[in-house]
């Protein structure tokens, strides 16, 4: 068994009992909507500037292996 089954049987391993070794859990953060929103934006655009470097790569591919490349 894995580790997960291990947690999901209620089987816990030594490790998990060591409070020294175990990473602080962070608070959690609750965001306005604006804040929501200008991160969708800003996901919006990173997203149409990938599929414009996208379209442009694939344009040159299409020179390239087409022989209207100037080598």
């Amino acid at each position: 068994m894995d580790m997960k089954d291990l947690f999901e049987n209620g089987c816990f391993t030594p490790e998990w009992a060591n409070a020294d070794e175990l990473e602080p859990v962070q608070g959690l953060h609750r965001k306005n909507l604006d804040e929501l929103l200008d991160e969708l934006a800003k996901i919006k655009e990173n997203i149409e500037n990938l599929q414009a470097k996208s379209w442009y790569l694939e344009r040159l591919r299409q020179f390239h292996e087409h022989g209207f490349s100037r080598t």
